[in-house]
């Protein structure tokens, strides 16, 4: 349990039985009347975005959420499995909880998934991965009604947006939030 005065950016909250993170919070003292705290929460499942005012000092419940880097090891058919890089347990995590990370999503690769008792709740992936195109179009030169891009599809199967010079075989930075080109690698 924390006060209302305790909310910061990232707390998992418990409102109920639904799991809300403090997306951004304010704290107001109005000159007249009680102080307040008002909060933008977004649900940890749903994604879905709430904004919430809670009375100065009053008691909220906080959920114990577990942030651990773990490895992607393979996808079963069912689910992607995890492993924990510090204990070594495979934790199966189904398809929805995973979301479009799994666009981005190597094996191999670390990420974080957040726990909740011991169930997965999300997995969080950096800003920005670097992957291989598989396939795409010869860019024709010349060629601009487009707007000077073309799809091109990634090693993990998802497609994107490329620039036209962009061939086979390039390894390009991709941003895993909204999945944009970001650049070449080299």
């Amino acid at each position: 349990m924390a006060t209302s005065n305790d909310l910061k950016n990232g707390l998992v909250l418990n409102i109920d039985g639904q799991l809300w993170t403090v997306v951004e919070f304010q704290h107001v003292k109005p000159g007249k009347g009680g102080a307040f705290v008002r909060t933008k929460l977004k649900n940890v499942l749903s994604g879905k975005v709430v904004d919430k005012t809670f009375n100065a000092g009053v008691k909220v419940e906080t959920a114990n959420v577990d942030k651990r880097t773990m490895q992607y090891l393979y996808h079963d058919g069912e689910a992607f499995v995890f492993m924990d890089t510090t204990s070594y347990d495979q934790i199966p995590v189904n398809d929805a909880t995973v979301g479009d990370a799994k666009n981005y999503l190597l094996e191999n690769q670390e990420a974080v998934v957040a726990l909740h008792e011991g169930n997965p709740l999300y997995v969080e992936l950096p800003a920005s991965v670097e992957l291989t195109i598989t396939f795409t179009e010869p860019g024709l030169q010349g060629d601009r009604s487009t707007g000077g891009t073309k799809p091109a599809t990634l090693e993990t199967g998802a497609e994107i947006q490329v620039p036209l010079f962009v061939d086979e075989g390039t390894k390009v930075k991709v941003d895993t939030r909204d999945g944009s080109y970001l650049g070449r690698v080299n």
